[in-house]
């Protein structure tokens, strides 16, 4: 389905971010594998090559709060596969009590990759063209009481997926955006959860009783990631998913 397809991953050493990257391998894709954790993405790597081989992967350390990371990132990507097909922006973190960081890494980050991907995937400037999927949330199609800071980020990651898209159409770009909006997954996030809630902690009480009535798993969402990525007609999207649900986001016509 994506053999010879060359994939670039943020945040791919654990949760989500590896379930994709396992699965794109799956699919015949070869992933670079970016994460600000060094000792997760070499272990994250050496368990992909045994399974895959070494040529399919490429770990590179990147914090997408810096400029110079990503560019680099990206350019060793080309200069290891010929070439960028692919984008899954899924670095992120929760932090409420240190909001600034929350936004440079959730929003800042998305639209940093977003638009060095842009400079090697555009059409208009000699790239593949391609898909770049967005890891939002369903706390950025709603409000989210629990965590005001996380949700104002990924309402940001939704807004700007939907207008690169829609810029994609009128310039020309040949890239397709969409976001994937999962409501709580089973991932370290979860887990440190209440300590990263800040002020806010003593509504943990809400996210335990939504945990209750189930949560997604890493694998479920990369299949959704995958959707986004494998059918064509999806420019713009957001697809919400539910441990017992997926649904696409139908938005008020301008």
């Amino acid at each position: 389905m994506l053999k010879g397809k060359v994939a670039v991953v943020t945040g791919a050493a654990m949760g989500i971010g590896q379930a994709t990257t396992e699965l794109l391998l799956q699919k015949g894709a070869k992933v670079a594998l970016l994460d600000v954790n060094e000792t997760a993405g070499n272990s994250a790597k050496e368990a992909l090559d045994e399974e895959h081989g070494a040529e399919s992967t490429l770990f590179l350390q990147c914090n997408v709060e810096s400029d110079k990371d990503v560019k680099d990132a990206f350019r060793a990507t080309v200069e290891t596969f010929g070439g960028i097909d692919i984008v899954c922006n899924n670095a992120g973190i929760l932090n409420e009590d240190n909001w600034e960081k929350a936004l440079s890494t959730n929003l800042a980050g998305v639209i940093r990759v977003g638009f060095v991907a842009l400079e090697h995937m555009n059409k208009l400037t000699g790239g593949r063209g391609g898909v770049i999927v967005n890891t939002a949330s369903l706390a950025g199609l709603m409000p989210a009481p629990v965590f005001p800071v996380y949700s104002a980020t990924k309402h940001g990651v939704v807004g700007f997926t939907r207008s690169m898209a829609a810029a994609s159409v009128v310039l020309g770009y040949g890239i397709r955006f969409n976001a994937l909006c999962p409501a709580i997954v089973q991932t370290n996030l979860l887990t440190t959860m209440e300590a990263q809630m800040g002020q806010f902690s003593t509504l943990y009480h809400l996210v335990e009783m939504t945990v209750r009535s189930g949560v997604l798993n890493a694998s479920e969402v990369a299949e959704g990631a995958l959707e986004l990525l494998t059918d064509e007609t999806k420019n713009g999207e957001a697809l919400i998913l539910k441990h017992d649900e997926k649904k696409y986001m139908t938005f008020p016509s301008p």
